[in-house]
């Protein structure tokens, strides 16, 4: 019973369903929230920064733009988020990405995200057995990445999602989305006090595409299409050791919750309306606009290239989800494979992620290469 009521509560929540305001409490929610969860340890160690910190493997969600910088040939990743593991054991997000690089100029990626909810008993309104089902939601994108001068790049993703959460009730299917993302890096090498140093600046749009319904079209709902804006500072302390900062600013470009508007007014606005829409209606006026906004910071410390430490903070709007979290993380790179984890701790309200060990495999396809001759 206890596996099921957390499963339920699970579902209404990725159900995305239009809540109002009450009490001031005013945050925009969506179907399919799970797109906006950062799959990887690397990111999650540093607060969830990712739109210009460095290249790596799971750049497909924080900014595939950044892959046009990324020094390996090809590499691919595989990383696990647990969630909610304080209730249950057998929920969570697994992903997998990967790169390739074309010649010196383009390179394609490609990302696979599945999130599962476990087996759930199903009972019927007497409490007897109905069978069992095993709720789950993937996301599949491919994206290609072009160095458009020598220090500045652009990316464009597409992306298939389906949702399907088999209760086998009358009247609901599986939900289908599709989207796209459109991203660009900067990054510059700089001299400072006779120390190599790289500034960087990305941006990132994501998720934008069709609504997603449950019941063949009757009532959709808006996906998570995000602004993602970055920058950040790398510099080398000496030979052997590098420090680097990173910010983050994102911002739902979703419609925000108006208590004037029907279930059936809100959903029914365009996605390109909605988009435009996000930055200048919420009922609160400009203040409230500033609160959709949610920042993080992410600091890492470098010792040749091998070992990575790792620490961050999340920082969202009590009226606007208050998630606020702390994270530290760490990574260890060797000859073929690199290990990175980490660990969040919750601010204000229990977090999914709260005291969860996070970790990430990659896979070096050059070092690979160089081992064999």
């Amino acid at each position: 019973m206890k596996k099921l009521l957390v499963a339920v509560f699970v579902m209404v929540g990725l159900l995305g369903q239009h809540a109002y305001a009450q009490d001031k409490i005013n945050a925009v929610t969506t179907g399919v929230p799970f797109l906006t969860i950062g799959p990887d340890a690397i990111a999650g160690g540093k607060g969830d920064v990712g739109a210009a910190s460095a290249p790596d493997l799971f750049s497909q969600h924080w900014n595939p733009a950044k892959y046009a910088f990324i020094e390996e040939d090809m590499g691919i990743g595989l990383s696990y988020t647990p969630w909610l593991k304080r209730l249950v054991t057998d929920i969570g997000l697994s992903s997998l990405a990967g790169y390739k690089r074309l010649d010196d100029m383009q390179t394609i990626s490609a990302s696979l995200n599945y999130f599962t909810l476990g087996e759930i008993f199903l009972t019927d309104e007497y409490g007897g057995s109905t069978g069992q089902s095993s709720p789950n939601e993937f996301s599949l994108d491919v994206a290609y990445t072009r160095l458009l001068s020598e220090s500045f790049s652009g990316s464009v993703a597409l992306r298939i999602i389906n949702s399907d959460f088999a209760l086998n009730v009358d009247g609901y299917y599986p939900g289908f989305a599709y989207a796209s993302d459109v991203a660009f890096y900067y990054q510059k090498e700089l001299r400072i006090n006779r120390k190599s140093s790289l500034i960087s600046a990305g941006i990132n749009v994501s998720n934008i595409g069709s609504k997603i319904s449950y019941d063949k079209g009757n009532t959709k709902d808006f996906i998570p299409t995000n602004l993602r804006l970055g920058v950040g500072y790398k510099t080398e302390l000496d030979k052997y050791n590098a420090f680097a900062i990173y910010i983050d600013a994102n911002k739902l470009l979703v419609k925000t919750p108006n208590s004037d508007e029907t279930y059936e007014e809100y959903n029914g606005t365009s996605v390109i309306a909605s988009m435009f829409q996000s930055f200048s209606d919420a009922p609160g006026g400009v203040k409230e606009e500033l609160q959709e906004v949610s920042l993080s910071a992410g600091a890492e410390y470098e010792y040749n290239k091998q070992f990575t430490i790792r620490a961050g903070y999340n920082h969202e709007d009590a009226y606007k989800g208050n998630r606020k979290y702390a994270t530290v993380g760490a990574g260890l790179k060797m000859n073929v494979f690199a290990l990175d984890f980490s660990y969040l701790i919750s601010v204000a309200q229990n977090n999914p992620l709260d005291n969860t060990l996070r970790f990430t495999l990659s896979f070096d396809f050059d070092a690979f290469k160089k081992q064999r001759r």
